[in-house]
């Protein structure tokens, strides 16, 4: 679940359960609660802004955005979840977390790979972490980690997975404080991708 209180090292927040099924948490003024079909637009959009700070665009193999069109069977039909920040009534932060079976991983990623996943429940990845550039460092991405860590414990996985790119510093930094380590480097297309896990149990 990270550190205790590594959310809430900026800000002076503390990541608060306050509904169990939909979950729905409180971190300051940031409410976090379960997707809804309707926020398909913003969080795509989010994403997209997302991906663009750093210097990722479609066409270079890291990009992807095919699970946006796929949400119901990526995250929320097949034992994972995803999760949108709201701030004084708009969405600034998300993140979601799926069953790594379900999703290629490296290059493969990119040309919309998916296939039903195995029976038993081991590895998720944590993927799709942004926060609106205007409110970031208050702590956003650190509260959407440690509920998506949560649900997953909840949902029984024993190890986490995610990856981020060498352009992506603070998301790097981010896992890093809640103990998620380096497990191997893959250069595509000329960016370097960095796979980390942190385990469970």
């Amino acid at each position: 679940m990270g550190t205790p209180d590594s959310a809430s090292s900026q800000g002076h927040h503390t990541l608060v359960r306050v509904e169990d099924e939909p979950p729905v948490w409180r971190f300051g003024a940031l409410r976090l609660r379960r997707y809804h079909a309707a926020d398909h637009g913003t969080v795509l959009a989010l994403h997209r802004q997302g991906l663009a700070q750093v210097g990722l665009r479609p066409g270079d193999g890291v990009y992807y955005d095919h699970d946006f069109f796929r949400m119901e069977d990526i995250y929320l039909r097949n034992d994972g979840e995803f999760l949108v920040g709201e701030l004084d009534g708009g969405i600034v932060a998300m993140g979601g977390l799926r069953r790594a079976d379900l999703i290629p991983g490296g290059h493969a990623r990119a040309f919309g790979g998916y296939a039903p996943g195995a029976p038993t429940l081991d590895a998720a990845e944590m993927v799709r972490l942004r926060v609106l550039p205007a409110v970031q460092r208050r702590g956003y991405g650190a509260a959407v980690v440690q509920a998506l860590e949560e649900r997953a414990v909840e949902y029984g996985y024993r190890i986490l997975r995610a990856d981020t790119t060498e352009l992506q510093g603070p998301a790097l930094a981010l896992y890093r404080r809640f103990g998620w380590t380096e497990t191997r480097r893959e250069t595509i297309g000329g960016i370097v991708n960095i796979y980390i896990e942190r385990r469970l149990r």
